[in-house]
């Protein structure tokens, strides 16, 4: 299993899941585990995701996450899960 960890951090609006989730599903990335919430105004999302299945390669699949946070207001980050957890520990 190859497993990435997307954040998402920005202000709270309509549609932020559904476009992650709708991309993620259109290229067979399989969600594993999510968190979500709302601090007053601000959105704030970890997602595990699981990309062994998927039929583009990571760094498209980065560049596309990105543009759609763009589109929608929000930063988002992609990582591997490896790299995520040597960066929490410094």
């Amino acid at each position: 299993m190859i497993k990435i960890v997307i954040t998402v951090i920005g202000k709270d609006k309509p549609g932020i899941i559904y476009k992650i989730s709708q991309e993620l599903a259109k290229v067979k990335v399989n969600i594993l585990d999510v968190s979500q919430t709302i601090m007053q105004e601000m959105f704030t999302m970890m997602m595990l995701a699981d990309i062994s299945h998927t039929s583009v390669e990571f760094l498209y699949l980065k560049q596309n996450l990105i543009a759609i946070g763009k589109e929608l207001g929000v930063q988002i980050n992609v990582q591997r899960e490896e790299i995520f957890n040597e960066m929490a520990k410094i």
